[in-house]
């Protein structure tokens, strides 16, 4: 049960960085989810970078799920044509 509540929380954290940074306009369950999904594409991707992965609730794992969550966000844009909301 820990460890849904902690991807709740790192989803959330990375979903909202990553709209800060990028853009969005989701509402709190869709920046919960797309961080989740961040977290696990950014784990992915670093993982195959030979860079770590995510392991928790910690600076290191935020920064990748953020930058994954940046990644899904940019492909759902491009799919879907829509441009930030300002």
């Amino acid at each position: 049960m820990s460890g849904l509540i902690v991807w709740i929380v790192l989803g959330l954290i990375a979903g909202l960085i990553a709209q800060f940074l990028v853009g969005g306009g989701f509402g709190l369950l869709a920046t919960i989810v797309l961080g989740i999904i961040g977290a696990v594409v950014g784990g992915y991707v670093a993982s195959a970078l030979g860079i770590g992965g995510v392991s928790g609730l910690n600076i290191g794992s935020i920064v990748i799920a953020t930058i994954g969550a940046i990644i899904v966000i940019l492909i759902a844009r491009a799919l879907s044509g829509r441009r930030a909301a300002v």
